[in-house]
């Protein structure tokens, strides 16, 4: 039997209790048949001594081969235990020390399929990172050709109509582009916890949220900050993060149709940000899927690319933040809440932990 192996375990571990059961039924059986005469004894006492004896060594040894078992399979338990408390997006390696021989084979499999399965979502997330940046250059060429087009006068009104379309349709690429770049960027295989600041998440919304006041007035909509009065402080990427209430900002106003207020809301135990607004809510159908990447609701009546909420997610989830959507009949409108685990550079944990 291999050194390591779960049989030379059981072996080593039960073989010194079946000597001492064997030793033991041995001097019960001699201790019976040369200390005791027969004529203190009735042949029924005989017949239950030797049936509780046997009994009792059944016993021992079932549970000598129980504790047995248990402590020749502790290390499959504990692999079990890690793979159950990793995050989805932990594809490193499972340790293969103090595994049986038996097992290990099969674990050494396991990592070099959780390998190469790394391997090809690396290059995927690297093809559109790619294929988004390429894009970006003719695409802001093509989107000043048409403006330069629509800057000249006398154009035909069938031309400048067209012109148009191109500009918006190119100014929505463009967006996809930059949104994907987002999700390449957030994606926690790239590590962007090396890039977390401590900030001030009050300040921080206050200044950020801010340069959306322009847009929510054109759309005739009150953007409202409800923040404590001192320091709620969070480890986060500032650019993933401006970029997330951007998105959470740009969803309200596109798909909020009818709302009047959009409120930024901090909360300070756990720290957490909240955009909410009065608008028609989210189906329950739909709220299960927005989250979803290029999932669009069949009601939605506001043009998108499905993203926006998808980068979202995997912000908060580069944050080792949680997500929640609430919305009618619950609440009076739509409401995303992230909740952060608060400050902790450096302790590399995941939203699972």
């Amino acid at each position: 039997m291999p050194r390591g192996s779960l049989a030379r375990h059981l072996v080593l571990r039960l073989f010194p209790a079946v000597v001492v059961l064997i030793l033991l039924d041995i001097s019960i059986t001699w201790l019976m048949t040369r200390k005791m005469t027969l004529e203190a004894w009735l042949l029924r006492d005989i017949f239950w001594m030797m049936v509780l004896s046997q009994v009792l060594l059944v016993s021992i040894f079932a549970w000598m081969l129980v504790s047995g078992v248990r402590s020749g399979l502790a290390s499959i338990n504990h692999l079990s235990q890690e793979i159950s408390q990793r995050s989805v997006d932990d594809l490193q390696p499972l340790d293969t020390a103090g595994l049986p021989t038996e097992v290990a084979p099969l674990v050494a499999h396991f990592n070099d399929l959780l390998l190469r399965l790394d391997d090809s979502m690396q290059a995927q997330r690297r093809f559109v990172g790619h294929a988004a940046h390429q894009l970006r250059t003719p695409l802001t060429g093509l989107k000043l050709e048409s403006e330069l087009m629509l800057t000249r006068s006398g154009l035909p009104d069938d031309v400048r109509e067209r012109a148009e379309r191109i500009k918006s349709v190119t100014d929505r690429m463009i967006r996809m582009g930059q949104q994907l770049l987002v999700l390449a960027k957030a994606d926690s295989s790239t590590r962007p916890r090396d890039s977390f600041q401590r900030l001030d998440l009050c300040e921080w919304v206050q200044g950020s949220g801010a340069e959306w006041i322009p847009a929510a007035r054109a759309r005739n909509v009150e953007l409202q900050l409800q923040a404590p009065d001192h320091p709620v402080w969070v480890d986060a990427d500032p650019v993933l993060l401006e970029e997330m209430l951007s998105n959470l900002i740009d969803n309200a106003l596109r798909y909020g149709v009818g709302a009047s207020v959009i409120t930024l809301r901090v909360g300070a135990n756990p720290p957490t940000l909240s955009v909410e607004d009065d608008g028609p809510g989210i189906v329950p159908e739909d709220a299960e899927r927005v989250f979803e990447a290029f999932y669009r609701s069949p009601n939605a009546g506001a043009a998108g690319s499905g993203l926006g909420l998808a980068i979202v997610r995997e912000i908060a989830r580069a944050h080792g933040a949680w997500w929640s959507l609430a919305s009618r009949p619950d609440f009076p409108g739509t409401r995303i809440t992230v909740v952060f685990p608060g400050p902790r550079i450096g302790a590399r944990l995941s939203r699972q932990d």
